[in-house]
């Protein structure tokens, strides 16, 4: 035996003096007899400590066993028995007990042969068992491998899918968060996305989770700030809050205790960096190595989805929008007012519609040149955007006529709406080369009241009636089919703004 290395047990179980001595004999170096004489048997502490080879035990020790100690020995797979037959029983008498999950069975008197014989046998059988045991470790840890990278495609599958399923971005966050939440132990997922302004500037819109508190909305919008500004290489000049979806039973984002509860992943598509996203994730749960690979490919399929996204908007915004004031156009218009004409007649309620006109607009471009009219035309489309409620809808109609969808307004209510606004303009001052100078508009007025069926050709064509009749009536007024608008009426404006 080399030196260090402790003999391997051998076990005996009513082993006579003799039987144990010839045992230990036929057994030589290396291994070490340990004899549990008649009447004493292995307790649970030996049976959870030792890893025998093999058990001798005698027929007379084995029927003796309590029946508890004996199912306790039958179950225990770490040794392999082998009956002793004494001088006067056969062994061939032991069938049944070779049945049992012996191993074998000897007969006294005994020889080293007989006891090499059987250690040989032992050894054998436990070097079989040892690799059948490690192959089939083996193959259940290939099964696990193999169901966890099932597992893996089908998540990501299904996030690819969800991921094209919307271009709006706040829809792809929630979806995101939800199925990342099965990959990884997850409280939160906050974003930022930012692109540049007219100016050149970077505008940047953040995604929160929503209840939360003022504390913990300030530490997320200031680490989002903070980590786009580190990634875009500066500061964002404007940004916006949106907030994602909540969910049933979701306890309210709070702040983390620790840099390690946030995981931030930058998100990069056609070799630009346009956002990020942080994870605010359970504290003590690490992730393992094919959880991060399958991670950073779901953001890196996310971040193209949301690039897209943000492609669509700047497309559909450009679309929608007129160039040069940058409110929506004609074609918006039409969109908008078929809606609300349709919920017009589904809730029954008053909506109303201003259509104004720059008066002598032609003498300000013939007058100041086609610059100025173009600022005088931006200008315009700002303050009828500021000046009204935000539920209103303000377009470009053509030229330098403009539109006003008055959602839940009734005639009157337009009526002040429709002053206040005539008002606002006629107070702004423009200059040219120095020289400040002052513009009016007139506006026209219709109203569909609750239940009425008009067309939205007859909406329009009514408030352009009316914006004919204020023109005609000197300009400067606003018109509605109850006739001029006094300019008293402006003391309503509160009342209105408030309706």
């Amino acid at each position: 035996m080399t030196r260090g290395m402790r003999p391997e047990q051998i076990w005996g179980l009513g082993l006579s003096d003799e039987a144990a001595a010839a045992i230990s004999a036929g057994l030589g170096s290396g291994y070490a007899l340990r004899n549990w004489p008649a009447g004493r048997h292995p307790g649970e502490r030996d049976l959870s400590r030792s890893t025998p080879l093999v058990i001798f035990v005698s027929k007379d020790a084995w029927d003796a066993l309590p029946s508890s100690s004996r199912k306790r020995l039958e179950e225990w797979d770490v040794a392999q028995r082998v009956l002793l037959a004494s001088g006067d029983q056969s062994v061939s008498d032991f069938d049944e007990m070779l049945d049992d999950g012996f191993l074998s069975a000897i007969s006294e008197p005994l020889t080293d042969k007989k006891v090499r014989d059987v250690i040989f046998r032992a050894q054998e059988v436990k070097s079989l068992y040892d690799d059948i045991f490690r192959m089939t470790r083996e193959i259940m840890l290939e099964r696990e491998l193999l169901a966890r990278k099932t597992d893996l495609v089908l998540f990501l599958n299904r996030f690819l899918t969800r991921a094209t399923e919307s271009l709006d971005p706040t829809v792809i966050l929630d979806h995101a968060r939800e199925d990342l939440e099965m990959l990884l132990p997850m409280r939160g997922l906050m974003g930022i996305l930012w692109q540049k302004g007219e100016s050149g500037e970077l505008e940047a819109e953040l995604f929160l989770e929503p209840e939360m508190d003022h504390a913990a909305e300030r530490h997320w919008t200031e680490a989002l700030l903070r980590q786009g500004a580190k990634l875009a290489g500066r500061s964002m000049q404007s940004y916006q809050t949106t907030f994602l979806d909540g969910a049933a039973g979701r306890a309210a984002v709070d702040i983390p205790r620790s840099p390690e509860d946030s995981i931030i992943l930058p998100l990069r598509a056609g070799g630009q960096t346009f956002g990020s996203l942080i994870l605010y994730r359970d504290k003590g749960q690490p992730l393992g190595k094919d959880q991060v690979q399958t991670l950073y490919a779901a953001v890196s399929h996310l971040a193209l989805a949301l690039k897209n996204a943000a492609l669509f908007n700047q497309v559909k915004i450009r679309a929608d929008h007129d160039g040069l004031t940058r409110i929506h156009n004609r074609r918006a218009f039409d969109e908008r007012l078929v809606d609300e004409l349709r919920r017009h007649q589904r809730y029954g309620h008053a909506m109303s519609l201003l259509m104004l006109d720059i008066d002598h607009f032609k003498n300000i471009n013939d007058r100041f040149g086609h610059l100025m009219g173009d600022h005088v035309l931006r200008e315009v489309g700002r303050i009828v955007s500021e000046t009204l409620r935000s539920t209103d809808f303000t377009a470009r109609y053509g030229g330098e006529e403009f539109v006003v969808i008055l959602p839940m307004t009734t005639e009157e209510q337009s009526r002040i709406l429709a002053e206040r606004l005539r008002r606002a303009i006629a107070e702004t001052q423009f200059v040219s080369e120095g020289r400040p100078f002052g513009i009016t508009v007139s506006i026209g007025a219709s109203t569909l009241t609750p239940g009425a069926l008009l067309k939205r050709r007859d909406l329009v064509d009514k408030a352009d009636k009316a914006l004919y009749q204020a023109k005609k009536l000197g300009r400067n007024q606003v018109c509605t089919a109850l006739g001029p608008v006094s300019r008293s009426e402006d003391d309503g404006l509160g009342a209105a703004s408030a309706g």
